[in-house]
């Protein structure tokens, strides 16, 4: 192929996915997410890590829409990751259309709180990949939650890193942290590494 044709092929939507990472949904649902992203103008780069089981943070987390554009995401790969909610939104039918996207039901009240909940789930499941929303919130923090990073360690599990950018519509998958002993240097490690990636309302510094 020239330089010319390599300048003028389209941008590939999708990166592939590895042998390990837990995969579901029909080829039909596939390629209408996958559609849908393509006519929208969104691509994801990176790649994933061949591992069985990650907690996936993604950030900056600033808009309702990224939730939508995870989802489609996820959809469009085959890619199956879970996420919570609370054991109160499982209510029929909108309980089995969150469990079909990869939600399940946390209390929130229950003793050892939401980390032991997902870090218990995480140790007892073969194959598992969870994403948590490390800011917690849409609006701008300076300190993140430490629960996903309590998780993954808890669980011996490591920390995948996913960023929104929306500058170019671009979901990047980066590189995969192990947590320390050390939160507070882990953390500043992470956020460094997201330092360049613009959310749809703010960035993530």
């Amino acid at each position: 192929m020239t330089d010319a044709a390599r300048a003028a092929a389209p941008t590939p939507t999708l990166i592939p996915l590895p042998p390990q990472a837990p995969k579901r949904h029909s080829r039909a649902t596939r390629r209408i997410a996958e559609a849908v992203l393509r006519l929208c103008g969104w691509r994801i780069t990176g790649e994933f890590p061949d591992l069985p089981k990650v907690v996936l943070i993604a950030a900056p987390h600033s808009s309702a829409w990224d939730a939508f554009w995870g989802l489609l995401t996820k959809l469009a790969l085959g890619l199956h990751i879970e996420f919570m909610a609370k054991r109160e939104a499982f209510w029929w039918p909108l309980g089995a259309a969150l469990r079909f996207l990869g939600g399940f039901p946390v209390d929130r009240q229950a003793a050892g709180g939401v980390v032991e909940q997902l870090s218990a789930r995480m140790r007892r499941s073969a194959t598992l990949w969870i994403v948590l929303a490390p800011e917690g919130t849409r609006r701008r923090v300076d300190q993140w939650k430490s629960g996903f990073w309590r998780v993954a360690r808890d669980a011996g599990v490591p920390i995948c890193c996913a960023a929104f950018h929306y500058p170019e519509k671009r979901i990047h998958i980066g590189p995969v942290f192990t947590p320390s002993a050390d939160f507070n240097a882990d953390h500043a490690a992470i956020r460094a590494w997201y330092r360049p990636y613009v959310g749809k309302h703010r960035d993530t510094l």
